[in-house]
């Protein structure tokens, strides 16, 4: 019994680090290019005007000179799969915006094609240009103009509101009334049970057949076996509270937990009452195996049809003044 514990905690560790590798890889793959910082302004995307360009750049110039905090914008055409955040966080730390132990930096990121944009906020700025504030520049001040087509304005106003801010002399307009389904940076949930994060539909196919291919298969093996099964049952609470999550979002993750609580205990006790569970319960009191399905279970068998199985086989650019970001400022849609 203690081989079987220890084999499938080594099981479990390994799709642990398959998950993370294969979440890993992923992303990189389809992460876009970090562009080259080529000044305050980089307009990849092309949605900015030559004298618009000028007029933010001569802004940002200014501000800077008087207050230190550096603030860049970056248009990008694609996110290449990647979440807005996470790219904004790379690219952000990758161009080192602010003061080196002043963190005083802030980007403000569009992407058309995904139409997501988010500003992102270094720490020393967290505490003045606040998560909230971050969020009602971009739903009330941008969103508006950005849904009429009018990139150009929606930025240079954004821009505008992020200075008037940082400077204590903003007047934002009020949030209207939100309704039940609407999240805290302004998008609106569908209210579906499959919201998931913000994965590419196949990639989120693709993790959930790993993942429910797994800890599918190792939650039949403890509904079958006798004794050790019940340790599965609660040692697999935790990977079935968190790894669902890529696939079908926090709802659905929870609703496939209450059922997992649920049907597991009914199901192992109405398996219980078979012949074929009560004699191999017997066969492992009195003989320390038993086979089930064609595989063994316990004893030092050394046939091929056990538990285990075998296998084999085994963008950046310059720098700014070293600021950093861990994460702070919002994010919206259009």
């Amino acid at each position: 019994m203690r081989r079987i514990a220890l084999f499938f905690n080594a099981c479990l560790f390994v799709v642990v680090a398959s998950v993370a590798s294969m979440t890993f890889t992923a992303i990189a793959a389809h992460a876009a290019d970090v562009p080259y910082l080529s000044g305050r302004i980089t307009d990849n995307a092309e949605l900015l005007g030559a004298a618009t360009k000028q007029k933010l750049n001569a802004l940002l110039k200014a501000h800077e000179a008087k207050t230190g905090n550096q603030i860049a914008v970056l248009t990008i055409n694609s996110l290449e799969g990647e979440s807005v955040e996470e790219y904004a966080l790379t690219v952000f730390n990758t161009w080192k915006l602010g003061q080196k132990g002043k963190d005083n930096g802030v980007l403000l990121l569009v992407a058309p094609n995904e139409r997501r944009m988010r500003i992102e906020v270094g720490y020393g700025l967290e505490g003045t240009l606040t998560d909230v504030a971050a969020g009602r520049i971009i739903r009330n001040v941008m969103t508006p103009r950005f849904k009429e087509g009018d990139y150009e304005t929606g930025i240079a106003a954004g821009v505008q509101a992020v200075i008037d801010h940082i400077a204590g002399t903003a007047t934002l307009p009020p949030d209207p009334p939100t309704s039940p389904n609407s999240s805290s940076d302004g998008e609106q949930e569908s209210g579906s049970l499959f919201d998931g994060p913000d994965l590419p539909l196949t990639e989120r196919i693709l993790f959930g057949a790993f993942i429910f291919g797994i800890i599918g298969l190792f939650t039949v093996i403890g509904i079958v076996t006798p004794g050790a099964g019940w340790f599965l049952y609660f040692f697999l609470i935790p990977f079935w509270a968190i790894f669902p999550i890529v696939a079908v979002g926090v709802k659905g993750a929870l609703t496939l937990l209450g059922i997992y609580l649920v049907g597991f205990p009914i199901a192992k006790l109405l398996i219980a009452r078979s012949s074929w569970y009560g004699k191999a319960q017997n066969d492992l009191k009195t003989k320390g195996s038993a086979r089930i399905g064609g595989f063994t279970l316990g004893g030092s068998s050394n046939s091929s049809s056990s538990w285990s199985s075998h296998s084999s086989g085994s963008g950046g650019g310059s720098s700014g003044g070293g600021g950093s970001s861990g994460g702070g400022g919002a994010s919206g849609s259009w």
